[in-house]
């Protein structure tokens, strides 16, 4: 029920309605912004993943996930001779249209699993150990950080990276937030409709404060820009390491 009452619900009951999901080619890169081809790709998650375990929070239709568990080469080139080792990622999102749509795009591909349920359920739930966590304006971001980020740095090996891209605080001339609180956003649907949401739309300096006290060092964090958005920076990429 929690599901199917959000509005990213409606968002893909109406990319659903659109076309049949059907399977597709693994992308060449991993995207962590509005514009694709900008900014860093798989390598921010550290040299080599290769036969390691890797967890997506928010993994809407798959195609960062897939790019991970095919692409070995990206993230360290195998020895001569060597039989090339997939990345182990496992996939989470909250909307069930979701996960099936991942599925039917990237279900073939044996070292990947996706999951449909609540970003801090699964983690309470779950005893596995990971190799690297992101989101890419996924749950981070949507959640309550005092609880999303000690519950993902509990599953974490400590000085993995955790990476993660949300809206910029500024975007389109807005002020940051002021406190620790969600603040209201909106969701646009393809129809063109907006539904409300909470979001958490921290600066760097409280985002470090919030990674701080869950038991992460900040490592980086990266603004990037949209020109077809307009002037002000559009995201915000954080990479930290779990002390």
């Amino acid at each position: 029920m929690l599901a199917q009452a959000s509005p990213w619900h409606a968002h893909a009951l109406q990319r659903t309605a659109a076309g049949i999901a059907e399977p597709l080619s693994v992308p060449a890169r991993m995207e962590w912004t509005t514009r694709p081809g900008q900014g860093p790709g798989a390598e921010i998650l550290g040299p080599d993943l290769r036969g390691k375990r890797v967890l997506e929070l928010g993994c809407g239709a798959g195609h960062n996930a897939a790019h991970l568990a095919t692409f070995p080469q990206a993230l360290g080139s195998a020895q001569a001779g060597e039989t090339p080792i997939g990345t182990h990622v496992t996939g989470v999102d909250l909307i069930g249209l979701q996960v099936r749509r991942a599925r039917s795009h990237y279900g073939r591909l044996n070292n990947l699993t996706f999951v449909a349920g609540h970003a801090l359920q699964f983690l309470r739930a779950s005893d596995e150990q990971f190799d690297a966590i992101y989101s890419v304006f996924g749950a981070v971001g949507l959640v309550a950080p005092e609880l999303l980020l000690p519950a993902i740095a509990r599953h974490l090996t400590p000085g993995r990276v955790l990476a993660f891209s949300v809206p910029h605080p500024q975007r389109g001339g807005r002020a940051p937030s002021g406190g620790d609180g969600p603040r209201r956003d909106f969701v646009s649907l393809p129809d063109g409709t907006r539904l409300p949401i909470a979001r958490w739309e921290f600066t760097t300096d409280r985002w470090e404060r919030h990674l701080g006290r869950a038991g992460f060092r900040l490592t980086s964090a990266q603004e990037f820009h949209d020109s077809r958005l307009g002037h002000w920076p559009t995201t915000l990429l954080i990479r930290a390491r779990r002390i």
